[in-house]
């Protein structure tokens, strides 16, 4: 019966290829060997296959503990916690000595996590052998046995099982490389641009500077700059903040553009910077910019991508995507600073995005309309939750930033209703204070501000400037005594002050002139 052994070999790796849609893992030079792969059979998640005539039984019970420590390299590398083996010989004669009690039951490697089931397929055997095979797939081998088989036979079938099995690579492989990256490439330019243009305006990280090119600022969103929902993507603070950010959109971008094609990404992108900033918006009331939440997109179009097509991605990205995203959540729940409302936003929105399209030649309507709907209904309901005011999305240091934004300009009166206003639901700093009673003295209502300022050394003692602005109100109002009591405490704080000390003197000179 020549060639049986062969023609029985690619016959059944046909029928795992083919019909079970296994993967080849491993193929030896002489083809003599083959190891399979697929993770969703529970049963045999890898199969490995090996044509060679058994001698002695010591040898095959070696290269069954040769099988459970190769197996063992695989189950680490597919990042499984146990992992099940089907272990088929294809041999003319079996062992010559006693062999059965080495393959009736199941091998364990030394660690107990992979377990070997050893079929022998021989010429004495091969229906019961095929049967068993049979019975562990749950679906019968297209097999016709004859007193010969000849070289083409061979050929024939293991041609189409490895050709069907390179298709099948190919076909996975061209998801990857559905588009070229193009728009990954423009958003770091652009990033890398407004950089440079921040450091000549006055700095990445003045706050002045990133509220003038358009951070994310939640009272002058408030005021209806609704750009601000978008200018954030490419701003950032500072140059660690820009080089991690370039770094990850250069290896996330690329992914994600290839997988999903240009116009998609450009749309993924885009919304989940949108989502990220609106996040941050609702949770956070600090200033804040930085692509950060358009790369989290990233991750979340990635995640989709796994719900889309789960044995893919596990079998490809799953296991390093979850890790790498973890340890960025991780970070941002850690370390003080993070806008973590912007991440999980982004990674929100890139999922969803991703579902609104799908994945490139395929088209599913219902889901992605519902995730449309979705998408549309919880954008308009945050950002109405946000604009009603009863969100605690502004706080007294976005006040304060604005207050001196309007101060600056000389927009006194500007700055006099904000700060006001801030007051009417919360209790202001002396910092605060300090700065409405500097209004006050601008637009000439000196009474509020001593009011304001008196409240201010009462809640910081050693408040230096507003015992000096009070000696100037005294002063005005010719209260030479309470200029001079709070003159000399404002150069009591701060004796190096020369302003203060010119003023205590022109205090004491009125005194002894009134004497």
């Amino acid at each position: 019966m020549a060639f049986l052994e062969e023609y029985l070999f690619w016959k059944v790796t046909e029928f795992l290829i083919v019909k079970k849609e296994y993967r080849i893992l491993q193929l030896s030079q002489d083809h003599g060997e083959l190891w399979l792969e697929k993770t969703e059979n529970k049963h045999s998640q890898v199969v490995r296959l090996l044509h060679y005539n058994l001698d002695w039984s010591n040898w095959l019970q070696r290269d069954i503990k040769m099988t459970s420590e190769n197996g063992d390299r695989i189950r680490r590398k597919l990042a499984k916690g146990d992992l099940k083996i089907l272990n088929l010989y294809f041999s003319a004669y079996p062992p010559v000595d006693d062999y059965e009690f080495r393959i009736d039951e199941p091998a364990l490697s030394d660690n107990g996590k992979v377990t070997v089931d050893t079929i022998l397929v021989e010429r004495s055997n091969v229906y019961d052998a095929l049967s068993k095979i049979e019975k562990r797939f749950d679906d019968e081998i297209e097999i016709e046995l004859a007193e010969e088989f000849s070289e083409d036979d061979v050929e024939s079938i293991k041609k189409n099982a490895l050709s069907r099995a390179v298709s099948r690579a190919k076909e996975d492989q061209s998801i990857f490389n559905y588009g070229k990256p193009f728009f990954t490439y423009i958003f770091i330019a652009i990033q890398v641009l407004m950089f440079l243009v921040l450091e000549a305006a006055g700095g990445s990280t003045d706050t002045s500077t990133l509220i003038k090119f358009g951070a994310k600022f939640n009272p002058l969103i408030l005021e209806g700059e609704w750009w601000r929902f978008f200018t954030p993507i490419i701003l950032h603070i500072g140059l660690l903040h820009l080089f991690m950010n370039t770094l990850a959109l250069y290896y996330l971008g690329t992914m994600v553009e290839r997988l999903y094609g240009n116009m998609r990404f450009l749309f993924i992108y885009i919304l989940s910077g949108f989502s990220g900033v609106l996040a941050s918006f609702i949770f956070s009331p600090n200033l804040s910019a930085g692509a950060s939440g358009a790369i989290f997109g990233c991750f979340g179009a990635l995640l989709y991508f796994g719900v889309a097509k789960p044995r893919l991605f596990w079998r490809t990205l799953g296991l390093n995507i979850l890790v790498v995203l973890g340890i960025n959540l991780a970070f941002g729940f850690t370390i003080p600073g993070i806008d973590n409302a912007g991440h999980i936003g982004g990674l929100v929105g890139g999922f969803v995005s991703a579902g609104i399209f799908h994945l490139p030649k395929k088209k599913r309507p219902l889901l992605q309309t519902a995730f449309l709907f979705v998408t549309i209904s919880a954008i308009a309901l945050t950002l109405q939750y946000g604009f009603s005011g009863k969100a605690d999305i502004v706080d007294e240091s976005s006040i304060l930033v604005l207050a001196q934004q309007h101060i600056k300009a000389e927009e006194y009166e500007q700055a006099n209703d904000l700060l006001s206003d801030y007051r009417k639901s919360e209790t202001l700093s002396a910092e605060s204070l300090f700065m409405l009673s500097y209004t006050e003295i601008k637009l000439g209502r000196l009474e509020d501000a001593k009011r304001n300022l008196l409240q201010v050394v009462e809640l910081a003692p050693d408040f230096h400037e507003a015992y000096y602005n009070l000696a100037l109100i005294y002063l005005d109002e010719k209260s030479l005594e309470e200029a001079q009591t709070f003159a000399e405490k404002a150069v009591e704080l701060n004796p190096g002050q020369e302003s203060y000390r010119k003023t205590l003197e022109q205090i004491n000179h009125y005194l002894e002139e009134a004497a």
